[in-house]
């Protein structure tokens, strides 16, 4: 049984309080409010250096975790035998996630400690903020990264880098263009 509210006689002759009525302000337009963030002052709408390095270095190490902590899902899952206790492939399972999180996780966190110095770098040799700092910084990025491994193997990561950051600025500005509300 719905609870049914009680009319009462005088709620046909009774008008909705309007507190601003007086303001001549449209009611349908009152409450739209915009979707993009507002900034008291315009530097505080871009990051700084340490904020970039802060954020690319965090986010990078948060996702090489997952994934390796994904991948030693994996193996452990792999590695357990059939005469294994319950206890034994948990215990398979947490260490080579633990393993594997740590290791993908300090990879990916060093490369986004260079890439975000890098994109800094390169911001304040051009003097300017565009898609060629992201892809000239993956480019660097990667050939520093690979480059105790000699200088082959530093030419193809740092063109792999630059591809790679050339097609997440791409797939950016394809979702930034096709849906206008995701604050990227």
């Amino acid at each position: 049984m719905a609870y049914q509210p009680k009319h009462n006689k005088d709620d046909h002759n009774r008008r909705l309080y309007n507190p601003y009525q007086d303001l001549q302000i449209p009611i349908q337009t009152l409450y739209k409010l915009p979707t993009s963030p507002e900034y008291l002052f315009s530097e505080h709408s871009v990051r700084s250096w340490s904020e970039n390095l802060v954020y690319y270095t965090g986010a990078c190490y948060l996702a090489g975790s997952l994934a390796g902590a994904a991948k030693g899902l994996v193996d452990g899952v792999r590695a357990s035998e059939p005469g294994d206790t319950m206890k034994l492939r948990v215990n398979r399972i947490l260490n080579g996630s633990g393993h594997a999180g740590r290791k993908f996780g300090n990879r990916a966190g060093v490369i986004g400690l260079l890439y975000s110095g890098m994109e800094s770098g390169v911001e304040k040799i051009r003097d300017t903020d565009d898609i060629v700092n992201n892809v000239v910084a993956g480019l660097g990025t990667g050939a520093v990264y690979r480059a105790a491994a000699g200088l082959r193997s530093a030419a193809v990561a740092g063109a792999v880098g630059g591809v790679v950051v050339g097609l997440a600025v791409a797939a950016k500005q394809v979702v930034k263009r096709y849906v206008p509300n995701l604050p990227i």
